[in-house]
């Protein structure tokens, strides 16, 4: 159920802004009809979760076939250009580079790039961002990023670290399919960190977009010899704080132009 101004909100007329087929109108009916419950303040709170959703399911779509290949963080590597590489293997931004294009250089030169799968959703959220705020506001915003499995520095992102139970799994979402009796000479296979896509699909680094049933295939083949548990899908998620972001993003956009100052008038003189 949505609910707007406290009150349940009707669809039908907004679903009609959005083309047929697209995230936002399937987005909208599963959010109208399932289970949770969905409250804003505004429609501008809706409509801009239905945007961000829409880029973060774009963004992975985008990293699946920018080349970033799969690494374990003790082999993990980055463009020198834009990004150091820290002792554990995550990338901070170098001082002097410029946001935006540290982001898009991981989409449009991904071979220069090696990293595990969390580390991986959380580009994919830079690139949402970028691509909502446009690169002027992303590059006031996300001065210092620093990319680093769920350690996140950036406030406006960490809540997508934290898993919560969720009514519906909605597109967008950043899901999980554990592994747990994981072979333990292949701990990377622990489980699968994913993107939800449109038409059963999930995107998840080093897999790729495929079924739930081919991730838990891959997952069970790295198994240790006596497992007796299948991967499974969870029934948390994560997600960022969108009501937050939101306020952010329209902030930016009533943002007046420079500040003119004027010189204050003359003192009023003291009658007497």
């Amino acid at each position: 159920m949505i609910i707007l101004s406290g009150l349940p909100f009707d669809i039908s007329a907004l679903v009609n802004e959005y083309p047929e087929n697209s995230v936002e109108r399937q987005l909208l009916h599963a959010m109208s009809e399932g289970a949770g419950r969905y409250a804003y303040d505004s429609l501008n709170q809706l409509k801009f979760e239905l945007l961000l959703r829409k880029e973060i399911v774009n963004a992975a779509r985008a990293l699946y076939k920018s080349g970033l290949s799969f690494a374990v963080f003790h082999k993990s590597k980055a463009n020198p250009e834009y990004w150091n590489r820290t002792g554990n293997g995550g990338f901070r931004l170098k001082q002097g580079a410029e946001p935006a294009a540290a982001i898009e250089d991981i989409f449009t030169n991904g071979r220069a790039y090696a990293t595990e799968c969390a580390t991986a959703m959380v580009i994919v959220y830079y690139r949402a961002l970028l691509d909502v705020f446009g690169k002027e506001r992303f590059n006031e915003l996300f001065p210092e990023i620093y990319l680093m499995n769920w350690r996140i520095e950036e406030p406006l992102l960490r809540e997508v670290g934290t898993p919560q139970t969720a009514a519906d799994i909605l597109l967008g979402d950043r899901g999980y399919f554990s592994n747990p009796d994981v072979n333990p000479e292949t701990p990377q296979w622990v489980g699968e960190n994913v993107i939800v896509l449109p038409d059963s699909l999930y995107y998840g680094h080093g897999i790729g977009i495929a079924t739930a049933d081919e991730i838990i295939s891959s997952l069970n083949a790295n198994r240790r010899t006596d497992a007796t548990q299948s991967a499974h899908f969870l029934d948390s998620v994560g997600r960022p704080n969108f009501k937050r972001l939101s306020d952010v993003y329209h902030r930016s956009a009533a943002r007046p132009g420079p500040l003119v100052w004027r010189p204050f008038p003359p003192p009023i003189s003291a009658r007497r």
